[in-house]
């Protein structure tokens, strides 16, 4: 080393060679050779540069400096390899020329110079089928990552190429068609998706679902779109479902968002938004910032919202026109199908389309997409089967010559494209299988294969998807050499094709022929293997594989190992706020644990996943939801006959939850004092505990109670939460603002509901200001500050909207209702009922009964506001949520005449003195001073009440 007062720099020495320097010298020797046509000393210096380059410079260093190098020795690596090749062509030796510009190409795959020289190279060999290749995988590569076509000089350079036949009797131009067949007789429908595709670019974004039987020629229709898109300057972004279901969920979204220009336009959003997308695709070497447990994605399921959002942003910020292209739809998941709503929901007038194809079968499709085309946005193209003369030239396209009877090609085959590419790359036609006989000439297809070809496709069949490369080595007892020629043959013979990322089988019905040929025991031993090459190749990252791990496990006889794996990717799911996905993983999961046999185990693993499957339920389907309570029924059972306490008091919490909630509240009672009663057993559910003994204590109309267990949450909760979503420190303050009111104390309850806002506020969590929100404007409404409970509802109202809130959502429409009173008033309050109906949230009707009755004894509809109070004095009774019945008495007795108005008064004034409620026992006194001054017995004016 050599230290100066500018730095510290490396010095050369005779002892030490280092590659870098080396690499440096050689390849300005051989540049400068290359000026002097120094042929010899170009090969010689060029070789021994390239010798030093094993790969990129400090790969892990991403600092400006390091790139920079990085980068110009890449470039001076790419030069080098054309100046080698093309000095080594001179000299005749064309095999070493084609080694060194096959490393031209892999080094810089996106550049077609390095392709063209290649197939040039191929050509001046013979090597014509090489060329073609080349160009192939040149093509598929830019379509892959850049969304566009080969450029002019490149397409120029294969009909160079095609000019003449190769050894087989046919030209590459007509193998190349046999494996791409000609798009025939699609030329009206290739017009509708190319309409679409120009109201798209207009700003018109939307969908075009691709329907009709297999093999009918969708995604050859959708794949013809899809290249002159390319060539029109647009970007392509595919991938397809597979009927195994073993995909993440949102991994069709996932891969879209790998492709360059989507991905440099993720890149480049603001952060709030780009680390949603890392929550997807999360970039190199870091964790996924979502990866949390199910409980927990329930409690921030506020961020669902949020998620979607950032996902959608990352497309309609591309800047080009974009075609997304979704094979398969039918077997989508349920969060994929969703998402393209938002997304097409959001996109304005963004240059945007998607394109789906979907077969006949049912599937997530058939719910979905008569809402989509309900909004406008959405249309259908339904494919039929091929005219005999279509049929026939599309035979004629394929084989190279028009068949001998027309007639006949279509009675076998139906007009179905595959068939008809099939069948006249068989045999014969006329002598071929009948329709729907499609299976023979896929077997027939097969059998043409080497043997070695034909057990790699029935392994890759057992794959059930797209696979690579890697995984087929790993899991093969073949060499790595004997598995790469066999892939080779399956691609050349149309079998299989390559993908974005990897390998797939050209259509469904050859998997499926493929898979057909192995027998049971060859299957699961396969299944084993490619669960051991999984884990193998993914040891560092099983998330992304946990799908597929769990159906190989599961069908190669490993059932706890499947069972771990479902519950690996139910987490990633949840993650992914894929409610949907993660309970259908679980119950997978739970259907493997009930074969178990019966004994402590196999209790203990049904009961992780209870509770595992308890979280995304209640996200799925409300907290009242039948199946949510008997699956924490179930774990409570469970929880209790195997000794788990902890489990059994967090079941026991969840299951206060649903039975609150759907107003069950005598049930809640006794769950709460049961929960209370367990707490000191386990710490850290204390303040969930005595949540659900304040709740349950506030609907019985005990306030004073409440107040003592909010106060023990307030000591106890800091950061918890529930797993409804809300922070109990929040949830837990605006609620005892109620507690307070009804004792009495109406300026402590305004400044504990403003307090609990401000604090929702600083900790920045959108649900908890929701739910401070709904209780402050409650509080308003007790005091009836009108102002400042609209203030507070415009706000709720905009939080839920914005983040799809359901519970709290429906509060506002009800006390905005009651605040501006009128019909519009009298509906708005209707239809907010009409939504906590609809999810089964029943505490609390009596209270929003009483506002709607208030409406209309307003607008002077006496009889209406009699019968409202009378259903909410019989609700409060029947359910126990009596917190509120005084002053639902009370109100009850204004429309009736002075002797019965007297005793129901009377009535709920003892009710309010036996619950404590301060504030309620007032209203009753002052309403019976009004009536008759003297109703007031001595006792009654004597009584102090509580608080």
């Amino acid at each position: 080393m050599r230290a100066d007062t500018a730095g510290l720099a490396w010095q050369d020495v005779a002892e030490v060679a280092v590659d870098l320097r080396v690499f440096d010298r050689e390849a300005g020797a051989a540049l400068d050779a290359a000026t002097r046509d120094d042929t010899a000393a170009v090969v010689r210096h060029a070789a021994a540069a390239l010798a030093q380059y094993r790969g990129a410079f400090l790969p892990g260093v991403d600092d400006e400096w390091a790139r920079e190098v990085r980068e110009d020795r890449e470039n001076r690596c790419a030069r080098l390899c054309g100046l080698l090749s093309d000095a080594l062509a001179s000299t005749g030796d064309l095999t070493a020329a084609v080694d060194v510009a096959r490393r031209r190409v892999r080094l810089r795959p996106l550049e077609e110079a390095g392709h063209r020289a290649l197939m040039e190279l191929q050509l001046a060999q013979g090597d014509r089928a090489g060329a073609v290749s080349t160009y192939e995988r040149c093509a598929s590569v830019l379509g892959r990552e850049l969304g566009v076509a080969p450029h002019a000089d490149t397409r120029r350079a294969l009909a160079a190429v095609t000019s003449s036949p190769d050894g087989d009797g046919a030209t590459p131009v007509e193998a190349r068609a046999r494996g791409t067949p000609a798009l025939v007789g699609r030329e009206a429908e290739l017009a509708v998706l190319t309409r679409a595709w120009r109201r798209a670019v207009a700003g018109e974004p939307g969908l075009v679902l691709v329907r009709g039987e297999a093999g009918v020629g969708k995604t050859r229709l959708v794949a013809e779109l899809a290249t002159l898109v390319r060539e029109r300057d647009g970007v392509v972004a595919e991938s397809g479902c597979y009927g195994t279901s073993d995909r993440l969920a949102l991994a069709p979204v996932a891969d879209w968002l790998r492709v360059p220009a989507v991905h440099a336009a993720a890149e480049a959003l603001d952060p709030v938004w780009r680390v949603e997308v890392e929550r997807l695709v999360p970039r190199a070497g870091r964790a996924e910032p979502g990866l949390v447990d199910g409980a927990r994605a329930m409690a921030d399921a506020w961020r669902r919202h949020r998620f979607s959002e950032g996902l959608a942003q990352a497309f309609l910020q591309v800047g080009r026109p974009l075609l997304l292209v979704l094979d398969n739809l039918q077997w989508g998941d349920q969060e994929t199908v969703a998402f393209l709503a938002h997304l097409l929901g959001r996109a304005g007038d963004s240059s945007l389309l998607v394109v789906g194809t979907a077969h006949d079968d049912p599937g997530a499709v058939d719910g979905w997409f008569p809402r989509m085309r309900a909004t406008g946005v959405a249309s259908e193209l339904t494919l039929d089967p091929l005219d005999a003369a279509a049929t026939a030239r599309l035979a004629t396209a394929v084989s190279g010559r028009p068949p001998d009877d027309p007639e006949a090609l279509h009675a076998v085959t139906g007009g179905l494209s595959l068939h008809v590419v099939e069948a006249v790359s068989g045999a014969g036609v006329t002598a071929g299988p009948a329709r729907g006989d499609l299976a023979a000439m896929l077997r027939a297809r097969l059998e043409e294969v080497s043997p070695t070809a034909r057990d790699v496709a029935v392994l890759a069949a057992a794959v059930g998807r797209e696979f690579t490369l890697a995984l087929l080595v790993e899991a093969s007892e073949l060499d790595a050499e004997a598995v790469v020629r066999a892939l080779d043959e399956l691609w050349r013979r149309r079998i299989v094709r390559e993908t974005a990322s990897g390998f797939d089988f050209s259509h469904d019905l050859l998997r499926e022929a493929a898979d057909a040929l192995a027998s049971p025991p060859t299957r699961w031993l396969l299944h084993r293997r490619l669960a051991h090459a999984l884990e193998e190749l993914h040891a560092d990252d099983l998330d992304a594989v946990s799908v597929r791990l769990a159906r190989h496990h599961a069908r190669s006889g490993r059932p706890e190992q499947a069972v771990s794996a479902y519950r690996r990717a139910a987490h990633v799911a949840a993650s992914r706020f894929a409610h949907g996905e993660a309970i259908r993983l679980l119950r997978e999961a739970l259907l493997l644990v009930r074969a178990m046999p019966p004994g402590r185990h196999r209790d203990e693993e049904e009961l992780a996943l209870r509770d595992a499957l308890a979280a995304p339920l209640n996200a799925r389907h409300g907290y009242a939801s039948p199946v949510v309570r008997e699956t924490l029924e179930a774990s409570v059972a469970l929880a209790h006959r195997i000794g788990h306490q902890d489990a059994e008091l967090s079941a026991l919490v969840g299951l206060w939850i649903t039975r609150f909630v759907a107003g069950a509240i005598g049930e809640s009672e006794a769950i709460a004092t049961r929960v209370v009663a367990m707490a000191d057993g386990a710490p850290a559910l204390v303040a969930h505990a005595h949540f659900a003994a304040a709740g349950s204590a506030f609907a019985l109309g005990r306030p004073r109670r409440a107040l003592h267990h909010f106060a023990v949450v307030a000591e106890t909760a800091d950061t918890v939460s529930l797993s409804v979503g809300t922070r109990l420190d929040v949830h837990g303050a605006g609620w005892a603002a109620h507690a307070h009111w009804l004792l009495g104390d109406d300026e402590r309850a305004r400044r504990t509901a403003t307090e609990t806002v401000a604090r929702a506020r600083r900790i920045e969590h959108p649900y908890s200001v929701a739910v401070a929100l709904a209780y402050d404007a409650v509080t308003h409404q007790f005091r009836d500050d009108r102002p400042a409970l609209e203030a507070s509802v415009a706000e709720l109202t905009e939080l839920c909207e914005r983040y799809g809130f359901a519970y709290y959502r429906e509060w506002g429409p009800v006390l905005s209702g009651w605040a501006r009173g009128g019909a519009e008033g009298s509906e708005s309050a209707h239809r907010g009922i009409d939504g906590l109906r609809a999810t089964g949230a029943f505490f609390r009707m009596p209270y929003w009964l009483t506002l709607v009755a208030d409406i209309a004894l307003r607008r002077g509809r006496r009889d209406e506001a009699r019968a409202v109070l009378d259903a909410a004095i019989a609700d409060a009774r029947s359910r126990h949520d009596v917190w509120w019945l005084p002053e639902v008495l009370r109100r009850r007795a204004a429309l009736d005449d002075a002797p019965g108005a007297v005793e129901r008064l009377r009535a709920a004034a003892d009710l309010a003195r036996e619950h404590g409620s301060t504030a309620l026992l007032r209203r009753c006194h002052a309403d019976l001073r009004d009536i008759d001054p003297t109703a007031l017995t001595e006792r009654s004016r004597a009584s102090r009440p509580y608080g």
